[in-house]
Parts: structure tokens; C-alpha cells; sequence
């Protein structure tokens, strides 16, 4: 069914999301490109064998029908690790076992009649080979790397087995780690996961020192999580370029990387710089011996002005190892080697080096390598493109100030269609067109040519604009591409003004751009006045609610002096109050002791004492001759006029009585038989 090329992979894309359930564009492709788009084969590597969807119910045929019996064929199709030998072995052996018990269990269970029938197809027998995947694990373990094959029936268990053999760690000490669904058990199977056919794990052993052979390399696993900048001198075309790596990245993958950007074939590359150390391509940075941080390195292509036939077979030996490892030589001819270099027409690689890379995980890099790759196709005359996600040059266009907005120029690149290197080298290059995306466009680009970087693309589209321009996206055919997505922010949701089309002129690019600009400079004016307006009522306000705030604090300060005046007569007041009652407690007990009053037909010599008070009223008393001055002080003090107030003086001679000694009787002060005094207040 995956091999009808008649068969849209959209409809397949529809097919396999209404099959699985799978909402996700991205994972969606991802999946049914490891299955090289078989849509049976990508649904039954989604839902396990035991649900009995598709696989269940054409396991017993598959085994009858099979030439080698139920165990040869995983044999047959299981691919050759390239790993030492003993791991080889032990992988073998443990594929071998694993594909038999698989195959066993799928022709021994009967078919599910309860199985609900997902897609209306008949798989054949090329499809039911195919339903057992072999996963291929690169384990690494300190100084050691071994090679594992499995059925994607086995279990994370299968693959401790194995690994105990040959690394002598028992199961229950073993840590595996790496997977990118986090940890798992050991009875997970490996088809849940939703592998792709190279993995990559490390084995941990918390329980297990480590032994004296590897302390040496303890230094350089501390470095295994560090980054390492490699500064590397393109001698031909005069540039540098500053990368980084993790130390976990092999010296091959460097290389690789070098030749995306250089366009350079690794076979083809001259390096200086690397240490005697880094003997082996396969080293990592870590083990390399380079500098930490960073190093320096210096690249150019190795002249040769002919292949020989020893340089052919090395060329051929070359592209079969990096097409076991991974590599991306799909366009490359059957023996490794460039068309053009064979009969001598020339140096450089056909394969031109892709504007983005693939499944990269930073945008803003993926960008920076689109950036350089487009100077260097086609000059450094081109758009500025922005370097950050498209959500981020969205904020940039549509969300500041309304004078500041801008419209967004989303440009789309394939490789793979004829009419890409015309509109980039004519209109993307053209000095107007450069001049006016400058001037009033904010440029994003993305490299559709992969599939996954197109997934990536409708789902940033779908999240940032909705679905509908992911789908018109979506509905244009390779031959149609380049395409330039013209967007422009509004209030509630962004509008694609115009998709403009690869097979166009630069005076017809320029109308459609200039179009867009009306358009948008018409909301524009809109816009900014609503904003004016807006923020000269909002300038109204704040000053109103400045005054406002003034008067009331005004007000504020008023009523907190008004209380703490208030607050200073009622204690002046209390105070005075509070005198008074001591006053006249004083005076109640001076009153109570003074001694009574004579009376006039008494024996004793009596003076008659008339004091004048301030007010003009008199103070008439007899005393005994014999009383002292201080009975007379009490009693002026107990008629309210205190000693230390006031001063008590005679008439003729003036004397102030008040300053005689207390103790002296009246007689010997001369106030006998009688005298008239007066108050006067002290100053």
C-alpha cells in the first residue's frame, strides 16, 4: 500500500492521524517516514502487537507463506551492526532469539474477532515482512561502546540481558539511560516507544565503583557535559566559523557538519589543528585531546587532479561506512562518488549542502545556517533575515508601538523545485526588493525541502496563525515553491495578505509587495490613531488623577495638622486640669490644717490680719500673736494664692513678708496687733 506511487502521502499523512489518533503533524511524518511512508507498517509500529489492529490478524499467514520458516525471515532482514566482534555475536545472537520467540507468539495466537478494523485494507506479503522493525542501540559504558540489535517486539529488559553478558554488570545494578521518553521499565517493549531505527543510550552502575584502569578517563567524562567552541578557518573561501559542540560529538560528526557548511566532502577535507591524539574519526571531543573551551582548527579541500582506482574504492569504502552511520547521502551516485569527479569535469560536490539543517533544535540556528548558506549561494545582497523563531518576529512585527509595526515577509525555500534558484539569485537579490523588505518588512525565512522541517513549519503556522494557513501552505505543490507569505498583525488575529509564488517577475514581486503595503499602511493610520487618541485619554486621566491625587493629599496634610492641633488642646487641658485638682487637693489640705480662728475676747494677744488679693477683694482672719508666718502662708495658699505664685507685702514700709523665715511668730514680724497686706504676683 506504501508502495503505490500514485498515492498522495497527504492522504496517507490523513489516513495514518484518523488511524492512530495522532493530532501532532510533526510526529505524525516522523513516524510514517521511518517507515518509508507503509502505511500499515507505521500504524502497527504505533499501536503494540498485542491490540491485535492489523498484525494479529495475518501473523499465521505470514509464517506459513514464509520460505525459511518463522525465524529466518527477522534473520534475513536484520541489518549488520558495525560494532566489535563480541558484541556483534552476542547482538546477533540476541536478535535471532528474540525474532524467534516474536514470531512464534504471532503464529500461535488466533486472530482477534473483537479487533475493530482501523483501515479497510489487505496488507501484502511485502507488508508483512516489513511489520517487524530491527533497532539498532549504541551503548556506550565508560570506555566502552557496544552494538545492539533487537526486534522492536523485545523488551528494555532484553537489551540488560545482553548488555550483562558482555559487560560482566548484573541486570539489578545496570541503569540505562537515553531514552527520550524518560526512564522506562524492563518490561516496557520497545515498539511502544516509538523508536527510530539508531538509538543512542549510556549504561550507569551507581552501585559499582569505577576501576583503576578508568581513572584516567574520569577527567574526561567530567567534561562530557560541557560544550566545545571550535573556531575553524575555511582557507578558500577566507572565512571562520565559530561552532559549538557537546563533548559527546565524534570527530566524524564534525566533519560532516563542515562539509554541510563548506561544501566540501568529508573524504575530500585537509585538516591542521587536530592533536596526535584524535587518531580515530570515531573519538569524541571529550577524548580527543582538543582545548577546553576552545580550539582552533583550519579546513581546505585536498587537491587532487585525479582519482586513481585506489581513490575510488577509498571513496566508495567511505560512503558505505557513513551510509551505516546515518549519514545523508541519499542524492550521492551508487559507488560514492561525484559524477563530475570521475571523468575529471571538476572538484566540487554536486550535492549542494542544504539551507537548513534537519531536525535542528534552535531555531535561531537553524536560521543562522539558512543566513549563511543563502550568502553563499547567491551574495551577500539579500533580505536581512531574522534570527529567532517565528513567534519572536511576530512580536517584533505586530506587537510594539503602532508607528514601530511592520509587515511580515515569510519566505519558504525547496530545493527540490527548479524555480528556487531563479527567484532567489533575480528578485530575492534584486537591490529594490532588498532595499524595500528592509525598509518595511520584517523577513523570516524556513527550508521546507525536508519533510520534517515542513511538519515543523505548518505546526509553528497552526499555532501562530491557525489552521487555515497551515492547510493553504499545505495544498501548494513542490513545482509552486518558492513561496512568500505576506502577514499582517491585527487586533483579534494576524491575516496572510498575499502568498506570492515563485514563478513571478521582480516588477510584478514589487507591485504585490507595494499592494500589501497599502493595505497595510491604511491599518496602519488606523491604528496609530486609535493609539493617539487612546493615549491622549489615558494622558487626560493621569493628569486628572494626578490633580485628584494632590487635593487629596492636600487634604490629608490639612486634617492630620487640624487633629494634631485638636489633639494638642485637649492635652494642654488634661494637663491643666490635672493642675487644678492637684491645686485645689492642696489647697483642701492646707484649709483642713490650718488652726481655728481666734476668737476676740480671748486671753491671748490676737493680730487682725486684712489681705487685698489681686482681684481687689479682701481676705479678713485673727491669728494668735504667737502663730508662725507659715500659718499665715497656708492660709493665703488655701484662699488659691500659693507661696511659690505669689509674694505677700506690706503697705508702709514695703516688705515682702514671703521671704521672713517661716518659723518666725507674727509678733516678731511686726504683723501685730493688726496690718493690712497685699498679693502681688510673682514675675
Amino acid at each position: 500500500m506504501a508502495s503505490d506511487s500514485n498515492m498522495d502521502r497527504e492522504m496517507i499523512l490523513a489516513d495514518f492521524q484518523a488511524c492512530t489518533g495522532i493530532d501532532n503533524i510533526a510526529e505524525a511524518i516522523t513516524l510514517l517516514e521511518l517507515n518509508n511512508w507503509d502505511l500499515v507498517a507505521a500504524i502497527n509500529g504505533v499501536i503494540p502487537q498485542e491490540n491485535g489492529i492489523l498484525q494479529s490478524n495475518f501473523s499465521s499467514e505470514a509464517s506459513q507463506t514464509s520460505p525459511f520458516g518463522p525465524h529466518s525471515q527477522s534473520e534475513a532482514t536484520a541489518p549488520t551492526p558495525s560494532a566489535p566482534p563480541s558484541s556483534a555475536s552476542a547482538s546477533a545472537s540476541a536478535s535471532a532469539s528474540a525474532s524467534a520467540s516474536a514470531s512464534a507468539s504471532s503464529s500461535s495466537s488466533p486472530p482477534s474477532s473483537s479487533s475493530p478494523a482501523f483501515c479497510p485494507v489487505q496488507p501484502s506479503r511485502h507488508i508483512l515482512e516489513r511489520q517487524s522493525r530491527m533497532l539498532n542501540f549504541h551503548v556506550e559504558y565508560r570506555q566502552r561502546s557496544i552494538e545492539v540489535v533487537l526486534e522492536d517486539a523485545s523488551t528494555v529488559g532484553d537489551i540488560k540481558t545482553i548488555l550483562e553478558t558482555e559487560l560482566q554488570v548484573p541486570v539489578s545494578k545496570m541503569q540505562l539511560k537515553g531514552w527520550k521518553s524518560g526512564d522506562v521499565s524492563d518490561s516496557t517493549v520497545l515498539r511502544s516507544l516509538h523508536l527510530p531505527k539508531n538509538n543512542s543510550l549510556y549504561v550507569l552502575t551507581p552501585d559499582i565503583a569505577p576501576s583503576a584502569s578508568t581513572s584516567q578517563s574520569s577527567a574526561q567524562q567530567g567534561l562530557s557535559n560541557q560544550n566545545y567552541l571550535l573556531v575553524i578557518s575555511h582557507r578558500e573561501a577566507q572565512r571562520d566559523y565559530s561552532l559549538n559542540f557537546p563533548a559527546s560529538k565524534t570527530i566524524q560528526e564534525v566533519k560532516r557538519n563542515i562539509s554541510d557548511l563548506t561544501n566540501i566532502p568529508v573524504r575530500h577535507q585537509q585538516w591542521d589543528g587536530w592533536p596526535a591524539s584524535a587518531s580515530d574519526d570515531s573519538m569524541t571531543l571529550a577524548s580527543s585531546g582538543i582545548s577546553y573551551p576552545c580550539h582552533h582548527l583550519t579546513v581546505c579541500r585536498r587537491s587532487s587532479p585525479a582519482l586513481t582506482v585506489d581513490q575510488t574504492d577509498e571513496c566508495t569504502d567511505v560512503h558505505m561506512v557513513s551510509d551505516s552511520e546515518g549519514d545523508d547521502f541519499e542524492d550521492a551516485p551508487e559507488f560514492g562518488v561525484d559524477e563530475s569527479e570521475i571523468f575529471g569535469m571538476g572538484s566540487s560536490s554536486c550535492r549542494k549542502s542544504p539551507m537548513m539543517p534537519e531536525n535542528s533544535e534552535n531555531e535561531g540556528d537553524a536560521l543562522l545556517h539558512f543566513t549563511a548558506e543563502f550568502s553563499r549561494r547567491y551574495g551577500d545582497c539579500h533580505p536581512v533575515f531574522y534570527i529567532g523563531s517565528l513567534e519572536a518576529a511576530s512580536q517584533e512585527a505586530f506587537y510594539g508601538k503602532a508607528r514601530d509595526r511592520k509587515l511580515l515577509a515569510i519566505y519558504l525555500h525547496n530545493d527540490e523545485s527548479v524555480l528556487s534558484n531563479v527567484f532567489c539569485s533575480q528578485m530575492m537579490c534584486a537591490d529594490s526588493i532588498v532595499s524595500y523588505l528592509s525598509q518595511n518588512f520584517i523577513t523570516w525565512a524556513w527550508d521546507v525541502t525536508k519533510e520534517a522541517n515542513k511538519a515543523r513549519l505548518l505546526t509553528m503556522c497552526t499555532r501562530h496563525f491557525g489552521s487555515v494557513v497551515a492547510q493553504t501552505i499545505r495544498t501548494y505543490k513542490t513545482d509552486q515553491f518558492p513561496l512568500l507569505l505576506i502577514v499582517m498583525g491585527k487586533r483579534t488575529s494576524n491575516e496572510v495578505l498575499n502568498v506570492i509564488q515563485g514563478n513571478t517577475t521582480v516588477d510584478e514581486l514589487m507591485m504585490r509587495l507595494m499592494g500589501a503595503m497599502e493595505i497595510f499602511t491604511a491599518q496602519q493610520q488606523e491604528d496609530i490613531k486609535d493609539e493617539d487618541e487612546r493615549e491622549a485619554r489615558e494622558m487626560v486621566k493621569r493628569e486628572q488623577d494626578e490633580a485628584y491625587r494632590l487635593s487629596l493629599e492636600a487634604d490629608r496634610k490639612k486634617r492630620e495638622a487640624q487633629e494634631r492641633e485638636e489633639a494638642e488642646q485637649v492635652r494642654q487641658e488634661r494637663i491643666r486640669k490635672e493642675q487644678e485638682e492637684e491645686r485645689e487637693a492642696i489647697r483642701l489640705s492646707l484649709e483642713q490644717a490650718l488652726p481655728p480662728e481666734p476668737k476676740e475676747e480671748g486671753g491671748e494677744p490676737i493680730s487682725k490680719l486684712r489681705i487685698r488679693t489681686p482681684s481687689g477683694e479682701f481676705l479678713e482672719r485673727r491669728f494668735l500673736g504667737s502663730c508662725k508666718l507659715q500659718v499665715l502662708f497656708d492660709f493665703v495658699a488655701s484662699k488659691g494664692y500659693p507661696s511659690d505664685e505669689f509674694k505677700l507685702l506690706t503697705t508702709f514700709p514695703r516688705r515682702n513678708i514671703t521671704q521672713l523665715d517661716p518659723a518666725w511668730s507674727l509678733v516678731e514680724a511686726k504683723l501685730f496687733p493688726q496690718e493690712t497686706l497685699f498679693l502681688e504676683a510673682k514675675e
